[in-house]
């Protein structure tokens, strides 16, 4: 498999276990399936609402001996609402307190959008902060601050823009290390990656498989199905393999680390079996067309009449 390097020479398994939408009563069974099995990265988010579940998997396996904790990626995201500067690293510690952990590899801004405190998830205008209110720097201070306490050992960003990017890059001398952005063959985001690279950063691909367990009203009602898409079934089928298998293959292959989820036994030993598979050329090249800049996680959600927060990736 494919590692993902870093700055300071740290190394990220490219394939994870996400955890999004994992319900609690199966996401700590799942985290342990993981790691007994060869994962070596696992993907967070105080959000997701299971970290206190997630974290009594690393508790019960860590304690066994077998998989050691320095030898795991643990990644999370802080939420919309803890962008204030007195607010990150408290919503850190609450983040490591669920996990059982000491410290993070990777902590992610999780959107470039900004909540009042009190907001889990925005009804109206009012619930939002804009950046002009709490800018994103002042987010990200703080996120270098918890990297000096020891509190995480890497730090980035999550659904960021080039122009996001750009924006808070003039702003700091410490350049964000990942951007975690939904990335798969209807949305290949090659002028994002390109300019990524450039600057030095990883980037992880999330909703791989097109993410058709999302909420429903996060839905399109046509919208296209990626585990159906006859070139993805053709290529299956000519290295026998499974259609999930080969878009995590597609991530793997093209340098950005994949994180699907699942909390089904054979599916989380078959993405991690994904690594095994080469496409060729004619396979890349093929898969290259199916690119039409289609979104699952539109961020619509976020566009309320009232707020700032249109367009929030620059499309």
């Amino acid at each position: 498999m494919k590692k993902l390097k870093f700055r300071n020479g740290d190394t990220m398994d490219a394939i994870g276990l996400g955890t999004w939408k994992s319900e609690k009563g199966k996401v700590t069974e799942a985290v342990k399936i993981a790691l007994n099995n060869g994962y070596k990265h696992i993907d967070c988010a105080a959000t997701y609402g299971n970290e206190a579940e997630v974290g009594e998997a690393f508790s019960e396996v860590f304690g066994k001996g077998d998989v050691k904790r320095e030898d795991i990626w643990v990644t999370s995201k802080l939420w919309n609402n803890a962008h204030k500067k007195e607010d990150v690293i408290p919503a850190l510690k609450q983040t490591l307190k669920d996990l059982k952990l000491d410290y993070l590899d990777l902590y992610l801004i999780h959107w470039p959008v900004a909540f009042k405190p009190d907001v889990g998830f925005p009804e109206k205008a009012e619930d939002f902060l804009s950046l002009e209110e709490v800018p994103l720097i002042e987010t990200w201070n703080e996120m270098v601050k918890a990297k000096e306490q020891g509190l995480v050992k890497h730090i980035g960003v999550s659904n960021f823009s080039i122009p996001t990017l750009e924006s808070l890059m003039n702003d700091t001398d410490e350049i964000p290390e990942m951007n975690q952005v939904e990335l798969h063959p209807y949305l290949q985001q090659n002028k994002l990656l390109e300019f990524c690279s450039k600057n030095g950063i990883n980037v992880t691909a999330y909703s791989p498989l097109g993410s058709g367990d999302r909420p429903d009203e996060m839905k399109a009602a046509d919208e296209p199905s990626l585990l159906e898409n006859p070139v993805i079934n053709k290529v299956a089928k000519k290295h026998g393999a499974s259609p999930g298998q080969i878009l995590i293959k597609w991530s793997e292959q093209r340098g950005t680390a994949v994180i699907p989820k699942s909390t089904n036994e054979k599916r989380i030993k078959d993405n991690l079996m994904s690594a095994g598979y080469q496409l060729d050329e004619d396979d890349m090249k093929e898969i290259a067309d199916l690119d039409y800049h289609f979104r699952y996680v539109n961020g619509k959600f976020f566009e309320m009449e009232g707020n700032s927060y249109e367009n929030i990736y620059d499309d």
